[in-house]
């Protein structure tokens, strides 16, 4: 499982595991519909499994924030690796998304 999801009191929690990439990405679309259905409350997306992330991936993130704009919610992605926070970075999301 690539998404581990839980409602929280602080709101939504998935833990992001594994290697995010186009063929796991494809999987995790159904995986994210909690979170997007959820989309209003604080979503923390926690990175301390995941391994890898591709662009496919890098859209799944964005899919979630788009989501979280629209109805007036927030992402926290937190625990990120250096490989993964050099991706971050060379792409832009480093500033698109809350980062702890």
């Amino acid at each position: 499982m690539i998404f581990d999801i839980k409602e929280t009191p602080q709101g939504m929690y998935a833990n992001v595991s594994g290697r995010l990439d186009t063929p796991a990405a494809v999987k995790a679309q159904q995986e994210i519909v909690p979170l997007l259905e959820n989309a209003n409350k604080t979503i923390t997306l926690d990175c301390k499994d995941l391994e890898y992330i591709s662009s496919s991936g890098l859209r799944l993130f964005l899919t979630i924030r788009k989501e979280a704009s629209a109805k007036g919610g927030s992402i926290v992605i937190e625990n990120i690796n250096e490989d993964i926070k050099k991706v971050f970075m060379m792409t832009g999301f480093f500033n698109l998304f809350d980062i702890r």
